[in-house]
């Protein structure tokens, strides 16, 4: 498997690459694939069937300069914090491991490490749903995932000092939706290592995932093809970068 280091870089650039290495990886151009990369600025990706309209506040995003883009995996609006936040993917075939055939096997297999990672801080983390990992009882990490032609494509967060004021600000979270997780505000519902009393620097959390995820699977560091890169390029321009697709209702 490959791991590809740290890319610091705008949403569009970021899930271009995304399904960039999956669609080469369903080609059978390059191998099974895993890398962490932050949002520059920070930024929101929205799932691929939701409303921009009634999932973000735009105005707020506006002011903030806070860029929107639509993901090809499900699940709801995500709010990527620069300062506080690393995202995880991995690219696999459904083959690599009996986990994979299974939805929720799948979701716990392929982010283990992230509650690895949680566990060697001291904070008792663990999966909550079909998609979220928690940290004391209260919402760390949330997954999304898209499967085509056998491979599959899982991205996820992992908010280590998020700053759940601009969170707040610019997602629009119904009430029900609180209610349904049994609290009234996202202050109870989400938390960050640093809200548990663990500061760490991006180094040192991205060091500790990449430690976790090596741990996991049979990585072995490499780069980007000249094939992905041209087909994320083109992603940009017909997908990414574009606001019909961004803002399709």
């Amino acid at each position: 498997m490959r791991f590809i280091p740290l890319i610091v870089a705008r949403p569009e650039v970021q899930m271009a690459i995304d399904e960039a290495i999956m669609q080469a990886r369903i080609e059978g151009k390059v191998e099974d694939t895993v890398r962490l990369y932050v949002f520059k600025p920070s930024s929101i990706t929205i799932g691929r069937f939701q409303s921009v309209e009634h999932d973000v506040n735009l105005d707020k995003c506006r002011e903030l300069n806070i860029p929107v883009v639509r993901r090809i995996t499900g699940g709801g609006s995500v709010f990527h914090d620069q300062y506080g936040e690393i995202t995880y993917s991995v690219i696999i075939g459904e083959d690599f491991h009996e986990s994979l055939k299974n939805i929720e096997r799948s979701y716990r297999f392929l982010a283990a490490p992230l509650v690895r990672a949680l566990e060697e801080l001291g904070i008792n983390g663990g999966f909550s749903g079909l998609n979220d990992i928690v940290a004391n009882g209260k919402k760390i990490s949330g997954s999304a995932q898209t499967r085509r032609k056998g491979i599959i494509l899982q991205h996820g967060t992992f908010m280590y000092a998020t700053r759940l004021e601009v969170l707040a600000s610019v997602l629009k979270v119904s009430r029900k939706k609180l209610q349904d997780k049994g609290v009234s505000s996202i202050w109870e519902r989400v938390t960050t290592l640093e809200r548990e009393g663990i500061r760490l620097s991006r180094d040192e959390v991205y060091g500790l995932l990449k430690s976790k995820f090596f741990e996991e699977f049979p990585l072995e560091e490499g780069e980007l093809t000249d094939y992905e890169l041209e087909l994320a390029e083109k992603l940009i321009e017909e997908r990414y970068g574009n606001e019909k697709w961004n803002f399709q209702k």
